[in-house]
């Protein structure tokens, strides 16, 4: 980018389509919201067009202009609104930003940009990981159905498939053999907390008197298999009772209901009251979590970025993730957290390294885990990132129809 305060020298409005902006839905939907303020703030001009029906909750305190073009019908999210209103609206845009893959949203924008002068960029969002294709081996086949008239095509015609790694790149070309695809590795991130640090610990301690005075270990994420909270809570019930302060705070939508069924590992042990399960946590109860616990802990099966990770280092909380969270190598580098397998035996390994820590060793990860969040995964070089892609696309694009 040409400025010297590295801004693109010329503002871009751009379009995200995202097949919803609920926030229980997981880190897409955050992740639109903060890229959306940032930039606004940085002087760009930008609108989300999403599946959700119009007057959802969740819209009405969105940082930008939001067309609601739903209600999106079934698991494929299919709304016939959104491809008209694409295409009527298509040049008011000089980008347009696609948020993940397999439903209606992104087939939709292929079909009413194609052969335009309006460019397209695609997050995968981590769902071209091969885990799913392992893990799910029925689902990925009737993906294989869908993939070569759609997904592939989408991913062919981007102007580019934005990746948050280098880790989600190499992984995305195990998932499908016919695969072509402009990749490009951008940064990615979260603004961090705000408000008062110890107002937020005192409203989430105040909602959850128990944990006073306990070591809180916190998962905060949705309640769901592939985060592998089944393998956090086994491990936890393993080792709890070498430390009677130990409280694990498990904060996060279950849409499954699959929270009993992980309790009875608890029951067998005899510890229930030393897990707390908080539903879903936003805005300073959600910070008040983060600042409350000594660390922070993801044995995910599969994680793309992992918006809460992020946040965790934002609050200076090391953490104790899986090799399957696909920032670990950064985590590792700067010694921000702990990691290992995503298996009882690392869950257990890596919340034993962390209670056998010394004192000087904790607070050294949680210099270190601030550092980290604000030399990797701070909003704003994020959002700059994805502009700098933004302007390049537009001006390629310019130069085309020109030639």
């Amino acid at each position: 980018m040409s400025s010297k305060n590295n801004v693109p020298h010329k503002p871009v409005k751009y379009l995200h389509v995202v097949s919803s902006l609920n926030p229980e839905g997981g880190g897409p939907a955050e992740g639109v919201r903060q890229l959306c303020d940032k930039a606004q703030a940085l002087g760009q001009q930008c609108e989300v067009a999403t599946l959700d029906a119009p007057g959802a909750p969740w819209l009405a305190d969105f940082p930008c202009a939001v067309h609601a073009l739903g209600p999106g019908h079934g698991k494929y999210r299919y709304a016939p609104r959104l491809l008209g209103w694409l295409r009527e609206n298509r040049e008011h845009y000089e980008a347009v930003i696609v948020n993940g893959l397999w439903q209606y949203h992104g087939f939709a924008v292929w079909r009413a940009l194609r052969g335009t002068s309006t460019p397209y960029v695609v997050y995968t969002h981590g769902m071209l990981d091969p885990w799913f294709k392992r893990t799910f081996p029925l689902k990925h086949l009737k993906k294989w159905l869908y993939w070569p008239w759609a997904e592939y095509r989408i991913l062919r015609d981007a102007h580019a498939v934005l990746f948050t790694c280098e880790e989600e790149r190499l992984a995305a070309r195990q998932s499908f053999w016919l695969y072509r695809a402009n990749e490009t590795v951008v940064r990615y991130g979260t603004p961090g907390p705000s408000g008062d640090v110890a107002a937020q610990r005192q409203a989430f301690l105040s909602r959850f008197a128990e944990l006073r005075g306990k070591r809180v270990l916190l998962f905060l994420g949705r309640v769901h298999p592939k985060k592998g909270c089944d393998l956090l809570v086994r491990a936890f019930a393993a080792l709890a009772a070498n430390d009677p302060s130990l409280h694990l705070v498990m904060a996060g939508p279950d849409p499954s209901n699959w929270q009993e069924k992980l309790r009875q590992s608890l029951t067998d042990a005899h510890l229930e009251g030393r897990v707390t399960w908080t539903g879903m946590l936003a805005g300073d109860l959600k910070w008040g979590a983060l600042h409350t616990a000594e660390a922070f802990v993801l044995p995910s099966h599969q994680e793309n970025f992992g918006i809460a990770v992020a946040e965790a280092l934002a609050c200076g909380v090391p953490v104790l993730i899986s090799n399957k969270v696909n920032i670990w190598r950064e985590v590792l580098t700067d010694e921000a957290g702990l990691v290992a397998s995503d298996t009882l035996e690392g869950t257990m390994d890596v919340i034993h390294r962390w209670l056998a820590s010394t004192p000087t060793r904790r607070e050294q990860l949680a210099r270190n885990a601030f550092r980290c969040f604000r030399a990797r995964f701070h909003i704003e070089p994020a959002t700059r990132s994805l502009l700098s892609v933004l302007e390049g696309s537009a001006r390629a694009d310019e130069q085309n129809f020109a030639a």
